[in-house]
């Protein structure tokens, strides 16, 4: 996520303020008042986590919101500014070399074994997952406490603890696209010239777009996360004929703008955000996120500690970190449609109709809220993609860092600019 989707997602978690009361406080504490500074892209840095870990553990939460290209700055040139880094997964094959993230004592993660096989294995229900890009199984663990690459498998030593992270597919106007869609290529497909969109985020934007080709038959991919510079080309130049052809409405940065697209009727298919859909339905605006049959892109984002911590904080970090998965933060987190590291404590803290809704893709029971009371769904809607299994077990790819990321900027740019 670069700093724009970062923004969007804050501002869905802003709009929560807390969860109902009498969920049962985690039986964890640390030794004594400590501040613990936290660096990361703002997606879990919401007010109603730091007062509750305030009130559970008398830890005090300083939160440091900065870019996803800070991230990995502050991670590989100042560990000493940080207690607690939030990281994407796709961030490590650059900071993981530096040395400056210490290996995580899975003995002192209290629900390790709990831990989605997402992350440790690469599965859901037992099936494997699309890996392409940087899957978290490929970099969730290290040789050492202090290595500097990638174990082949599980080891004692963390890189990141998760925290949360989700699925991510096209949204559609149902009202004025009156077939099935079923299919990345339709994003493409010259009957919606003039009323499609992508995001301008290259990292991100390319993803899409590489779905969008091999759907349609035009390129098959060894890895769409790590493109050779002729893929890249290819990439490129399909998206540069569809845009002189007139196919593109726009191409947006904003969470709000691609909003205000869909619920215009100015786009009617574009690359979204699930909060993105949330926010036009509130409209009263029929929209989509629409699961297609070559599956999604996900992207995974977890806690990291540097080398340089140790003592109380160190003691405290690892509390606050067993304390997020111990369910009052999963259930948080699950109430905004993302999903949590250990499913087992959130579900004891949701209501049974929200995790029917949110984690089983079954009818509500009930309207939907978030934690603010805002109604997000009405009783009877079905979450778009249906289950946990569904969706995630549907994943095709990873948001990534290509080793050829400077050359596929440039050539993005270039495509924004033709």
């Amino acid at each position: 996520m670069d700093k724009t989707m970062t923004l969007a997602r804050r501002r869905v978690l802003q709009g929560a303020a807390g969860l109902a009361a009498g969920l049962a406080a985690p039986a964890v504490h640390a030794q004594g008042a400590v501040t613990l500074r936290y660096v990361g892209t703002a997606v879990n840095q919401h007010a109603g986590i730091k007062e509750k870990v305030k009130e559970d553990l008398g830890i005090t939460l300083e939160y440091i919101p900065v870019t996803s290209d800070d991230v990995v700055r502050r991670a590989v040139t100042q560990p000493n500014s940080f207690d607690i880094l939030d990281s994407e997964y796709w961030m490590l094959k650059k900071i993981i070399p530096s040395g400056n993230l210490i290996g995580m004592d899975a003995k002192r993660i209290k629900l390790v074994d709990e831990i989605t096989t997402i992350f440790t294995k690469g599965e859901v229900a037992g099936r494997k997952i699309g890996d392409q890009g940087t899957a978290p199984s490929k970099v969730m663990y290290l040789p050492a406490q202090n290595g500097k690459a990638f174990a082949g498998a599980p080891t004692q030593w963390l890189t990141l603890i998760p925290t949360t992270y989700n699925a991510d597919t096209l949204g559609i106007r149902p009202d004025r696209i009156t077939r099935p869609i079923e299919s990345w290529a339709e994003l493409l497909n010259p009957e919606f010239k003039g009323k499609a969109s992508i995001l301008n985020i290259p990292s991100i934007g390319i993803m899409d777009a590489a779905m969008a080709v091999e759907a349609s038959g035009r390129h098959k991919y060894a890895d769409k996360g790590n493109m050779t510079r002729a893929e890249i080309d290819l990439t490129m130049r399909v998206l540069t004929e569809a845009k002189r052809a007139g196919q593109f409405r726009a191409f947006w940065k904003d969470f709000n703008e691609s909003v205000n697209l869909m619920a215009s009727g100015e786009t009617i298919i574009q690359s979204m955000w699930s909060p993105a859909v949330t926010a036009v339905r509130s409209r009263g605006i029929p929209c989509v996120y629409q699961p297609l049959k070559e599956g999604y892109r996900a992207w995974a984002a977890g806690f990291g500690l540097p080398k340089t911590l140790t003592g109380r904080k160190l003691d405290a970090a690892y509390d606050f970190i067993n304390w997020f998965l111990s369910g009052w933060a999963g259930a948080f987190l699950n109430r905004q449609g993302y999903y949590s590291a250990v499913l087992s404590t959130a579900q004891k803290s949701m209501q049974p109709y929200e995790w029917d809704f949110w984690m089983m893709g079954k009818p509500a029971a009930q309207d939907i809220k978030a934690p603010d009371g805002t109604v997000m769904e009405k009783a009877g809607s079905v979450r778009d993609g249906g289950s946990f299994e569904a969706r995630m077990g549907a994943v095709a790819c990873w948001n990534a860092v290509m080793d050829e990321n400077d050359y596929m900027v440039r050539k993005w740019n270039e495509f924004i600019a033709a």
